[in-house]
């Protein structure tokens, strides 16, 4: 049988085609689809408001610990609310003694009846965050004393992890109830490098959504603001909001006032506002021989504190903040007293 005939004209059209279809082939073969890659997406700060942002390399026992930080944050059940309060009179000492009367709870203005009472000292998950940059070379002897200290009032059933920074958060003792242990490990690292402090911020508060207890604290030990994090400030402040864990600082000031730096004035504002968020504060200090005095401190207020519940009246489950405000009567006390809290916390979503 004869071939059928194709006409020049034709065949011109097929060559153009094939040709086409070729050039396309190539071009998807030289750029691979993005269903095709297995690496994850890293956003480097600083980040859009709701970005999720990728944990930086964190070594832990010489390799690198993946953390991530679009882990969804914890959250309060709509159905109860603990507020943990610490209250302290005009020379920062805790105020014992309290009854419930002595509280108002609000939430969002709306004043709320308080359920729920305790002052029991139950256990904590607690992380410690010790700066070992460069500048705490002649500051190490405090720092170690310092968590001697803070171990003093700890209760037996306690756990712990230990995270030194300098130029990234590295973790020395992980989920540990030997306080020698945490020693040992802390005359292993020598000071260097740079500061660190938001990205230890960061690892703390996400190695505390397995902890052990449901009372969960951080104490942070350093003498500067931060100087290398990969995380900023607003994007650490955001994080310590919504996580359902206390952070403490201690913080050296520069010996001389008058030649303090701007980048120390914001970094000290920094610290103070993330802590604050939590319930928690800042202590500054002018001498690092008053750090381990500041750490047993800290250690005796966490053993001193009320556990405020109550139902919200707002129980809708939209997923918004709710802002929470405590008030504590003076009238049985003839000085000011000071209450840290947490500020608010938000409402579970459908």
């Amino acid at each position: 049988m004869r071939s059928p005939v194709v006409s020049s004209h034709r065949r011109s059209h097929l060559n153009f085609f094939n040709l086409l279809v070729l050039g396309l082939s190539l071009f998807s073969v030289a750029i691979p689809g993005q269903s095709q890659t297995t690496d994850p997406v890293h956003v480097a700060p600083a980040s859009p408001p709701g970005a999720a942002v990728a944990m930086p390399p964190v070594a832990a026992s010489g390799e690198d610990l993946p953390l991530h930080a679009h882990a969804k944050p914890l959250r309060v059940d709509v159905d109860l609310v603990q507020v943990p309060v610490t209250v302290l009179d005009e020379m920062n000492r805790p105020v014992m003694g309290l009854q419930k009367e002595d509280f108002s709870v609000f939430e969002d203005e709306n004043a709320q009846q308080i359920r729920s009472f305790a002052t029991e000292d139950a256990p904590i998950s607690i992380g410690l965050l010790l700066d070992f940059s460069k500048s705490m070379s002649n500051k190490f002897h405090n720092e170690r004393e310092a968590v001697q200290e803070f171990f003093q009032n700890a209760n037996a059933n306690d756990d712990y992890f230990a995270i030194s920074f300098s130029n990234r958060p590295q973790l020395l003792a992980d989920a540990t109830q030997s306080i020698g242990e945490i020693q040992a490990k802390l005359t292993t690292v020598t000071p260097n490098g740079y500061t660190a402090l938001f990205d230890a911020i960061y690892l703390g508060v996400s190695k505390m959504r397995t902890a052990r207890y449901k009372r969960r604290a951080l104490l942070v030990i350093t003498d500067g603001c931060d100087t290398t994090s990969r995380y900023t400030a607003k994007e650490t402040k955001r994080m310590a909001r919504e996580a359902d864990v206390e952070i403490y600082a201690i913080a050296l000031n520069n010996p001389i006032p008058l030649v303090k730096t701007l980048e120390e004035k914001l970094g000290q504002r920094d610290l103070s506002q993330i802590t604050e968020a939590t319930g928690g504060r800042t202590i500054m200090i002018d001498n690092a021989a008053q750090i381990p005095a500041a750490a047993a401190a800290i250690s005796w207020e966490l053993r001193n504190e009320y556990v405020l519940g109550y139902r919200p009246s707002n129980v809708t489950r939209d997923g918004k903040w709710r802002k929470v405000k405590v008030r504590v009567s003076t009238s049985r006390h003839n000085t000011p007293l000071q209450a840290y809290y947490r500020r608010g916390y938000s409402a579970p979503a459908e």
